[in-house]
């Protein structure tokens, strides 16, 4: 397993400069700093800056790919998922395949127009897999050719299965679209396909388009065809309503939306299927005379025959053929599609006995198509939630291994769905930390903080990025410091896609000002504020985080630290320095982030202390008979970590931000940090070296299951220096 992405190919770079017209920016904002308790010693520095990214050469594929999608919110970016690149290729294909059809059709194929426009929407469909049925089965292979080229039975198949194809996958497509934007259900949604695809296929394709060719009126030929179009129908649409079900409701909902290549590249798939169930039974309506398969029509060669030199010529190729073929040399296309069509009877009575279709045979295909239909229809319900609509998933897209049912919630779909990196307002730079120091402003006594949830990039390791919610631009949050007794006011702006709000974890407050959504206040909804305003009573370790879909939004980033240091001096926890280590599961697959949690699919597989995993994590800076107190904070939401320092044994000083009386004091060197708890504890640095903090839980000091220079993950190195 690999912990970094590899460097992009010319192919995939010579794509981004194709579809992308600026390929982005990092602006570096200030480093993390934690003060020194006493002052005397500078644990980290600052650094400040910004540049331009002007050339993919340098960077990993997954950081450039990360850059050119979106940098500002109006952004668009089409390519996110590895399936996004082959669908482009494809649809490339799929364009020039088309264009070729077209093009070979109307300069050199002798046959009606409706074949014609049949292997072009079929191609436009299928891609190279249209074209090379074109070219298989009908493109003359050389001058006066066609007729002899496309007796076989299995060509003649291809043909009705074109046609059909042609006109029902369109009204489906079409119907598809429709629906989604509509917002209807999937159950419902594919009976209005059905309907659409028939609809056209039979209304349009075989009475509308082939009248002048099958002669009488139009709803005659309705009524003559409507028991082939009905079988090749119910066996196109038995492949392709669970093909469309289960992919479109599976993981990557993005194939609901018609805005999205996914959704296209999806229907294309559906077609293929559906064209594979119906082209057996194409064959057989062909070979009992039920349908039309291919046909020749040669307009020079018409025009100067009579009626009667066209019957003659007809009789005779009939007879040759013995009607294993529809295709008529030199026939006018309105007799030529006349013989093709009509009544099922008058067809059948042209084969012999034993070869002509019975009623019974007919009702038995006919039952067997719709057979096929109710189960292709019935499975899709064992399988995804066809209750739901394009609207109720909102083109989440799920975690690798994540158990989808026919009866997961569509909110859960979304709790749990990858950040959408097209939702990226912000990308901090490589060597942005977080925690950092937020200073208030004092407003008639009240010391004022503002926050504003926004989603952004964020690095965790060099090589390594994830799309984070994140207070101020920084995970974890900006670090609040206030004072035993102050009156503070939180101001809190909410530029996620999603409602939120803020819970300040510990705090005896009024419960106006909890922050639980839907209990006690109303979401903070996009684009809306709310200000939170109480009095500090107590002092020690606390820190706040969302209280509204806190699974996803605490998993993705937003928590922060809130030290509250006691007015009276003499209730100070002694130390020379103080670091705050705040722990985060995360979990980035497919170039996706996701919203770690305990169950199938979305366990963790980085991990992190203040915003980063191990060797991007700081070091802090010691001399031998110095005291660090360590703030261990559980913003974790996935699992209990076991956290340990190398070195000697420490002494807890502090559980949940209460200071522990000298006497309850003991020593420990490993502390289980729960989701939520706290602890301070006090290291001394005894002896010179190198000493770890790190999570006792093997997998996670490593990133992505690989060990980087030593570790991953959960670990920070404490560097002691002698006197």
């Amino acid at each position: 397993m690999q912990g970094a992405a590899s460097e992009p190919s010319i192919i995939v770079v010579a794509i981004k400069m194709l579809i992308s017209r600026r390929i982005g920016s990092f602006a570096h904002g200030p480093s993390m700093i934690h003060r020194h308790h006493n002052g005397e010693v500078h644990l980290f520095g600052q650094r400040a800056g910004s540049y331009l990214l002007l050339l993919p050469s340098h960077l990993t594929f997954q950081r450039w790919k990360a850059s050119s999608c979106a940098s500002k919110k109006e952004e668009v970016c089409l390519f996110i998922q590895p399936v996004d690149y082959l669908l482009f290729v494809w649809f490339i294909l799929a364009a020039f395949s088309t264009a070729y059809v077209a093009w070979d059709q109307f300069r050199n194929n002798p046959e009606p127009n409706v074949m014609k426009w049949g292997f072009i929407l079929v191609t436009l469909y299928l891609g190279p897999v249209g074209l090379m049925l074109y070219v298989l089965a009908d493109k003359e292979p050389r001058p006066n050719t066609h007729e002899e080229f496309v007796k076989p039975l299995w060509k003649q198949g291809i043909g009705s299965t074109i046609h059909c194809v042609a006109g029902d996958a369109t009204g489906i497509i079409i119907a598809a679209a429709i629906t989604a934007v509509l917002g209807l259900p999937m159950w419902l949604d594919i009976i209005i396909e059905y309907i659409a695809g028939f609809a056209v296929g039979l209304f349009v394709f075989q009475a509308l388009f082939m009248k002048n060719m099958m002669g009488g009126t139009y709803w005659q030929n309705v009524r003559n065809s409507f028991m082939p179009e009905f079988i090749s129908m119910n066996a196109m649409m038995a492949g392709m309503a669970p093909v469309m079900a289960i992919l479109m409701m599976g993981r990557d909902m993005r194939a609901m939306w018609p805005g999205e290549m996914l959704f296209w590249g999806v229907m294309a798939f559906g077609v293929g299927i559906g064209f594979a169930t119906a082209y057996p039974f194409n064959v057989w309506l062909v070979a009992k005379q039920l349908k039309h398969g291919l046909m020749t029509a040669r307009e020079d060669e018409q025009k100067n025959l009579t009626a009667h030199e066209i019957s003659e010529r007809t009789t005779n190729h009939e007879m040759e053929t013995g009607h294993q073929s529809n295709t008529h040399h030199g026939m006018r296309p309105s007799h030529q599609q006349h013989m093709s069509h009509g009544d099922s009877h008058q067809h059948g009575e042209k084969l012999p006995p034993a070869y002509a279709p019975t009623l019974t045979q007919i009702v038995a295909m006919a039952c067997f198509s719709l057979i096929m239909l109710a189960g292709g229809y019935a499975y899709s319900f064992t399988q995804v939630n066809m209750r739901l609509s394009a609207h109720d998933v909102g083109r989440a897209i799920m975690a690798p291994g994540m158990i989808m049912t026919f009866d997961t919630p569509g909110d859960a779909m979304k709790d749990m769905a990858a950040v959408d990196p097209r939702g990226v307002t912000f990308t901090a730079s490589s060597d942005a930390r977080g925690a950092t120091m937020l200073e208030p402003r004092i407003e008639n006594g009240v010391k004022v903080f503002d926050l504003t949830a926004s989603v952004i990039r964020w690095t965790i390791l060099p090589d390594v990025t994830v799309e984070a919610y994140a207070y101020n631009n920084q995970v974890p949050g900006p670090t609040l410091r206030v004072t035993e007794g102050d009156r503070v006011r939180i101001n809190v702006r909410n530029d996620l896609p999603e409602s939120t709000t803020v819970h300040w974890h510990g705090l005896i407050l009024s419960n106006e000002m909890d922050g639980p959504a839907m209990i006690t206040q109303k979401p903070i909804e996009p684009g809306q504020e709310f200000s939170y305003e109480y009095t500090v009573g107590q002092r020690g370790t606390y820190f706040y985080h969302t209280h509204d879909h806190v699974d996803r939004q605490q998993a993705l980033g937003l928590y922060g630290a809130l030290i509250i240091d006691p007015k009276n001096p003499a209730d100070v926890i002694p130390a020379d320095a103080e670091y705050l280590v705040q722990l985060q599961e995360w979990i980035k697959r497919d170039w996706l982030t996701f919203p770690s949690m305990p169950m199938e699919g979305a366990l963790p597989n980085y991990f992190t202390i203040n915003g980063k995993s191990y060797p991007a994590t700081e070091t802090v800076q010691m001399k031998v008979g110095q005291t660090l107190k360590v703030r261990f904070i559980g913003s974790n939401t996935t699992a209990i970590h076991p956290m340990h320092i190398h070195g000697g044994p420490f002494e807890v000083a502090a559980v949940d931000g209460e200071t522990l009386a000298p006497s309850a004091r003991y020593l420990a060197d490993t502390v289980n940090i729960a989701p939520g708890q706290r602890y301070d504890v006090l290291w001394q640095a005894r002896r010179p070296g190198k000493w770890l903090i790190h999570c006792h839980i093997s997998h996670h000091t490593t990133n992505n299951n690989v060990e980087t220079q030593g570790g991953g993950g959960l670990m920070l190195v404490i560097d002691v220096t002698g006197d």
